[in-house]
């Protein structure tokens, strides 16, 4: 996460953040009071432990009581953030039933003799501790849950009530250190027109909900609570990741010009829905879909989406402290299949490391010190085999419903595919001795394409494998050895290094000579910038958050591939990141002139 302290431009103090949720707000900011603070630790005696004890489950009974009161309220907001802070409330409640949480903060009653207030927040302090210490972002996300728990137990037993959203003008931008889900809850949306919040990034919940709801919001602008009061008026641009703060009455007509361009823009992007993604010389692209959570089927359908080209599995298994069998797998993949109507899905098995399992698993998966590459993704399913067949038990049942092809994560050998495709043989086998129906012919068999020993041996690999799909996000981080996740040297994460680009054209290459189709499911096939290289090293299918597959189609339409071809030419000829970047941009500027 890059961010920056206030600056100027003009006259006009600015801040930058990470813009979240595109779109542009205009509106008087509304200033969120950070939480309750550290609260005093004092000594009780011996026999005071049971009464501060059953003076924490009191307030625990209150809290569950608010969030049972909170999960009843989100019934009545839109679809999409019905579904996410349901499931964030569904964990909250979790969490508050017998747990490490609650039984750690009664323990530490009795054994430091200390209030209640001071036993949660040293529980929640340590428990959120160790699992940012891992990084995660999903882990990193029950880190924050833990948090917002620990602090809603904690208003209760201090009496800190929340602040209402009720009266707030229509047109407010909230800004805040952070906003749990509590909070949004709580917000009016035909009140609220953008966030702007101090901490938090692109997966948090405060950003999901700005999404689900269609507002700006700019995330991670660290200066946002010392530099906005109650009452200045704001433009947040959530495309840019711009707060612009008292900006003149020229800005502000200008930047309402914008948005009400970017409203005219979406609505004949909008018409494009039902038109080919086909080159200004005839290739026709195809447009794909990457699905987090079986809600996105419905994005995928509205924003025009050929089929699903990453579906990540990973919501079967989170939040739970079991593990899903083959039965409620298959009802689940089943609806997606369904929901397409048709169109082809590509289902990517587990990419879960063992942290993230280890309470389904017990004590058969251990802690990894690095779990980026440790025990995770398709080392865990060869290593836990009824898990794997399982899924795929699962997925070849869905396969009987609609077009679906297996996507294997983490390949880093052709041995790994040869046992995952003896494995599916195998699991067909049984499932038609048992006469369940199942996908025939056998999905088509891929692998994600995501780390540099799997590029390098990309020709090998397309000997046996029915298609790629390339995974930039990852294979840009091992290849440079960058964590974006680590601020430090986020501004180093680049996909447009060299190095990134070879791998990334020789596993095309090779793709193309075994005559196998390749995608790429990373971030930049979202990004139209990058469009004309890809379709210039000659990729044919790109998979995106549906949201950008109209912006994607647009640029795709305007450009010529012959032309894209030459310049990616020039580009791979290219040793600076800098140059590389240039040649891209004037590109595209000449589409766009």
């Amino acid at each position: 996460m890059k961010t920056n302290r206030p600056k100027t431009i003009g006259t006009r103090p600015t801040i930058q953040g990470i813009g979240v949720s595109a779109g542009i707000a205009i509106g008087p900011a509304h200033v969120v009071e950070g939480g309750i603070g550290q609260v005093p630790e004092y000594p009780i005696q011996a026999k005071q432990v049971d009464a501060e004890v059953e003076r924490f489950r009191e307030g625990m009974n209150k809290a569950r009581r608010q969030v049972r009161k909170l999960r009843r309220k989100v019934e009545d907001l839109p679809g999409g953030v019905q579904e996410e802070l349901g499931g964030v409330l569904e964990a909250h409640l979790a969490m508050m039933e017998s747990s490490r949480l609650t039984g750690g903060v009664e323990a530490l009653i009795a054994e430091r003799l200390i209030n209640a207030e001071s036993a949660l927040q040293a529980t929640v302090s340590e428990i959120a501790r160790g699992l940012s210490a891992v990084k995660d972002r999903y882990l990193a996300s029950r880190a924050q849950d833990v948090r917002e728990v620990g602090d809603r137990i904690l208003r209760l037993l201090t009496d800190t009530p929340y602040q209402a959203f009720s009266r707030l003008h229509p047109g407010s931008i909230v800004v805040a250190e952070e906003l749990s889900p509590a909070d949004t809850a709580l917000m009016s949306p035909d009140r609220i027109d953008g966030f702007v919040t101090a901490l938090g990034g692109s997966d948090s919940h405060t950003a999901i909900m700005a999404r689900s709801m269609g507002l700006p919001a700019v995330l991670g602008a660290t200066e946002a609570s010392a530099g906005i009061k109650t009452g200045d008026m704001l433009i947040v641009d959530g495309e840019a990741g711009l707060v612009l703060v008292d900006p003149d009455a020229q800005t502000i007509a200008e930047y309402r010009r914008r948005a009400e361009a970017r409203k005219r823009l979406d609505r004949q992007l909008a018409r494009l829905k039902s038109i080919p993604a086909e080159t200004a010389d005839g290739t026709r692209i195809s447009l794909m879909a990457n699905m987090e959570l079986p809600r996105d089927a419905e994005a995928a359908d509205q924003f025009g989406a050929e089929g699903i080209g990453l579906l990540r599995t990973e919501f079967l298994f989170m939040n739970r402290p079991d593990l899903p069998g083959e039965d409620e797998q298959y009802a689940i993949l089943r609806g997606i299949v369904d929901a397409m109507k048709g169109r082809p899905v590509t289902i990517r098995t587990i990419d879960v490391g063992g942290e993230k399992l280890a309470t389904a698993l017990g004590d058969r998966i251990g802690d990894s010190p690095n779990p980026a590459l440790g025990l995770r993704a398709i080392r865990l399913m060869l290593k836990e085999p009824r898990l794997m067949e399982a899924q795929l038990a699962a997925i070849l049942r869905a396969g009987a419903h609609g077009p679906v092809r297996i996507l294997l994560p983490m390949i880093t050998s052709v041995s790994q595919v040869r046992q995952v495709r003896n494995a599916i043989k195998k699991v067909a086998a049984r499932l038609k001795r048992r006469k369940v129906k199942i996908a025939h012919p056998l999905p088509p068999l891929g692998v994600m394409i995501e780390v540099p020993g799997a590029a390098l041996t990309a020709d090998a690999l397309a000997v046996e494998c029915d298609f790629f799909a390339i995974g930039t996000n990852d294979l840009t981080m091992y290849t440079i050895a960058i964590d974006r996740g680590d601020e430090q040297v986020a501004d180093l994460y680049n996909p447009l290094h060299p190095a990134v680009l070879r791998l990334v054209q020789f596993t095309v290459e090779a793709a193309l000579r075994q005559g196998i189709p390749v995608s790429i499911c990373g971030e930049i096939a979202g990004d139209p910038r990058y469009a004309p290289l890809l379709l210039g090293l000659g990729v044919k299918e790109l998979s995106m958050a549906a949201r950008a597959l109209p912006r994607v189609k647009q640029r795709i339409k305007r450009l010529s591939l012959g032309a894209a071809t030459h310049r990616a030419r020039a580009i791979m000829d290219q040793t600076d990141e800098g140059r590389i970047a240039a040649l891209l941009d004037d590109f595209n500027e000449g589409l766009l002139g």
